[in-house]
């Protein structure tokens, strides 16, 4: 087998590979299930699954040993046995393989908290490396993953060397004696099926119109065995070809005109009598104090179906407010929550929109109450220049943006800055001295604290019931809460303040569809018991829809440039969400419509059901795609136009 040592090497390479992938996505698998609330019926298709994993590994492993592939071809027909050839080949093949075991290593804590492959979005916080490497080395399981890679790459390098000292060293390039080439009759053909091989494996598939993509992974009803075939490298790359392909190409979801008319419907609905009865008008200057909750999702709260809750502080404010039971985040990372909050606007898929070279100019819930007088301050417990959001925020409608670098070094208990009850604390000397000067106030506070890598600060009263820490965190989080209420209701301002609660997303849990909706369903609170009556309201509500109805309670009336609704006089139809590359949508008589981007294919179902309805009700897909497609394209549109400020 001397004769054939260049293709034996790249065949046992292969295989390694993917027997290295494979052990990956079995990890993968044992990681997210064992995390999983509920056992995840893999309805005996997990088999199938790996067989698909085969066919992605095989994709980037060709596109890896292509190079090689080629050069071993060279080496053969010319019969070079020059060993540092054949050295360029073999580290330019661990080189790529350890690059893409890396992908694979870090997608576990992704996969598990997204819910998603990795993919570019993962790098919205390369510019912040500090960050990115307090959250890698303050949780435990970001650790263990970066120490799986280095176990990893270090027994595939000594694995890989002992192939090549094996195969090519002692099998070709320095046998004894003299090795006798492959005939040629015989080294043709297998050149050309390795050649063919090698490019076939490439495209993933022999069909002639199109490549493997990431929807051919997709083959069943379970979700996660739709997502645990993908290979992270190969996601990775897709989406960077994604995004170098429309780096500076808006989104094409809908025409502009048809956009134009969703937005003209939109404004000429009419207004529900049976809640205009109920709407609250609040007395000039009263101050508002919105909290955006990290990873605040309904399924932590007493609205969970489970029924187990780990907020009693919360559910205790949700049950003396007018809570919206159907409201959704507008996508799944903290800049969404933040953007759409505060100025009314969707996500736009996976773009970040507070991140561009050219800030955007707003007009929201900011501008509106500073026009009117009012101090806006906003607080956040890290670096303030983090997603750039100070230079976002001041750019939009605040005169005070509160981050880590403002607070005591003491306080600073990890990678996310202050904890939430420190948090809490200047924003209520904030408010005090605000008071003190005559100014009403609106305040912003972004909490933190439920984001991993958790810490709980020590030498507070607060103790946790579970001994998990995914679990105590978020008890953590709801104490200060409480505690925060507890002493805002002692303050001489508390009678003529509204308090706002939304999470800036939720949760990824796993899901019978393929978008977590967990991850996006989110209570939204408005809370003054001195004057709003306890409510809970079913109708579909967004984020975008918080600043028109906090200005439609105030005599500023609602903002013109958002495009959100006021919930106190208008009843949604639909509510629409993005979880970067997917679109979903909810009607107020049931329906959940799916959009995936990737493979431009679309579902409709009765919430909580798993049968695909999109032929016998194309119709109501219809309108629901028509109005979540035109209201982002909308949004698009006025950020290219200059037409979402104030002017």
């Amino acid at each position: 087998m001397k004769k054939y040592a260049r293709f034996n090497y790249l065949l046992i390479v292969y295989l390694l590979g993917v027997l290295y992938f494979t052990l990956f996505r079995l990890v993968e698998t044992w990681v997210f299930c064992s995390q999983a609330a509920e056992p995840i019926d893999m309805k005996g298709l997990f088999g199938y699954a790996l067989y698909t994993g085969w066919r992605f590994d095989t994709v980037v492993s060709c596109y890896i040993l292509a190079l090689p592939a080629l050069m071993m071809l060279v080496g053969e027909y010319t019969r070079w046995r020059a060993r540092a050839f054949y050295q360029v080949a073999h580290y330019f093949i661990n080189v790529c393989y350890t690059v893409a075991f890396f992908a694979c290593a870090a997608d576990i804590p992704y996969f598990c908290y997204f819910y998603s492959r990795l993919d570019v979005v993962s790098l919205t916080w390369g510019d912040t490396p500090d960050m990115v490497l307090g959250m890698i080395f303050g949780e435990w399981k970001y650790v263990l993953a970066l120490l799986a890679f280095v176990v990893v790459a270090v027994s595939w390098w000594l694995a890989t060397r002992w192939v090549f000292r094996r195969v090519l060293d002692r099998g070709l390039l320095r046998a004894e004696g003299e090795v006798k080439p492959a005939p040629l009759y015989a080294t043709i053909p297998l050149a050309l099926v390795l050649i063919f091989l090698t490019f076939t494996g490439m495209r993933g598939r022999l069909n002639r119109k199109s490549p493997i993509r990431v929807g051919t992974a997709s083959f069943c009803e379970v979700p996660f065995l739709n997502q645990i075939g993908l290979n992270p490298a190969f996601t990775f790359i897709k989406s960077v070809e994604e995004l170098n392909k429309s780096r500076n190409k808006p989104v094409e979801l809908i025409a502009v005109e048809e956009a134009e008319r969703v937005w003209a419907e939109q404004q000429a609905w009419v207004e529900d009598s049976a809640l205009a009865e109920r709407a609250v008008v609040l007395p000039e200057r009263t101050n508002v104090v919105l909290v955006i909750m990290e990873s605040m999702a309904t399924e932590k709260t007493s609205l969970a179906e489970s029924g187990q809750s780990l907020t009693p502080c919360l559910d205790s404010l949700m049950a003396g407010g007018r809570l919206y039971t159907n409201a959704w985040s507008a996508g799944i990372h903290t800049y969404n929550g933040i953007y759409s909050s505060l100025y009314g606007h969707p996500a736009i898929m996976h773009r970040h929109t507070m991140k561009q070279a050219t800030i955007f100019r707003m007009c929201g819930l900011p501008q509106a109450l500073r026009a009117a007088g009012y101090t806006t301050s906003y607080f956040m417990p890290h670096d303030a220049d983090f997603d750039n959001m100070r230079g976002f925020l001041y750019n939009n409608g605040f005169n005070e943006v509160y981050g880590q670098s403002e607070y005591k070094a003491s306080e600073v208990v990890g990678t996310w800055g202050v904890p939430d009850h420190t948090l809490f604390d200047y924003a209520l000397e904030r408010g005090r001295k605000a008071y003190a000067e005559g100014e009403p106030f609106f305040t912003t506070v972004m909490t933190c604290s439920d984001h991993s890598p958790y810490v709980i600060p020590e030498g507070i009263s607060f103790k946790a019931k579970n001994s998990e820490m995914n679990k105590a965190i978020v008890e953590y989080a709801d104490w200060s809460i409480g505690r925060f209420m507890r002493m805002a209701e002692k303050e001489p301002w508390f009678g003529q303040t509204l308090f706002v609660f939304v999470g800036d997303h939720g949760a990824a849990r796993p899901c019978i569809y393929d978008i977590s909706l967990p991850y996006n369903h989110v209570p939204i609170l408005f809370y003054a018991p001195w004057c709003i009556k306890a409510s809970r309201e079913q109708a579909p509500a967004m984020q975008l829809d918080i600043a028109a109805t906090v200005l439609g309670m105030l005599p500023q009336g609602p903002a013109a440039r958002t495009l959100g609704v006021d919930l106190q006089r208008i009843s949604r139809p639909y509510a629409y969400f993005s979880a970067d590359d997917k679109v979903g949508v909810v009607s107020r008589s049931g329906w959940f419509y799916l959009w995936r981007v990737k493979e431009e294919r679309e579902s409709l179902y009765r919430m909580g059901e798993t049968t695909d309805m999109i032929g016998q009700y194309a119709d109501t897909a219809a309108a629901m795609r028509r109005y979540a497609f035109g209201m982002v394209q909308l949004s698009q549109q006025m950020l290219l136009d200059h037409t979402t400020d104030c002017r």
